[in-house]
């Protein structure tokens, strides 16, 4: 009797360090012990019990959890689900180049070096650093270039926004 205690704490503790609840590894062992019962008394000769109800409980374990998780899957073949195009649409796009033709309109007013760094920046995700280290410049030079491109586009882009 104290052998089959063991093995159910046993199951039950190696249950757990793989990731099970103290309820569901309960439920797990007791499922391994009916089916080595089922198997026995259909007439089968195991040879070693507690592997056997080891591997099962294992395996009922990665089924269970198979079950938890099948609701995330889908069954189509990946040629027949349908496709979700998450890309701007053409007014988008149509809108971007506009504002991105006046911006440039704007800042060729202004220095190439300046309209190249708000560009690098703003445009390509470039930080003031990586700019700087670009034009052999300092951070701080940076900055001013940024400033001044700022200092011109607001004005004249709250304008544009009040004709619109």
């Amino acid at each position: 009797m104290s052998s089959l205690v063991t093995q159910i704490g046993r199951l039950r503790s190696l249950l757990r360090r793989r990731g099970q609840r103290r309820e569901d590894a309960e439920d797990l062992v007791q499922e391994a012990f009916l089916r080595l019962q089922v198997y026995c008394n259909e007439g089968n000769v195991v040879r070693s019990p507690d592997a056997f109800l080891a591997r099962t409980a294992f395996n009922l374990a990665v089924n269970a959890r198979q079950a938890r998780h099948s609701h995330l899957y889908v069954s189509d073949a990946v040629e027949d689900l349908p496709l979700v195009d998450l890309g701007p649409g053409p007014e988008e796009v149509l809108a971007a180049e506009q504002c991105l033709q006046k911006l440039t309109a704007i800042l060729d007013e202004q220095s190439r070096r300046t309209r190249e760094i708000f560009f690098m920046h703003r445009l390509h995700g470039l930080s003031y650093a990586q700019i700087a280290e670009h034009f052999d410049v300092s951070v701080s030079a940076v900055e001013k270039h940024i400033a001044k491109a700022m200092a011109v586009l607001g004005p004249q882009m709250y304008r544009e926004m009040q004709r619109s």
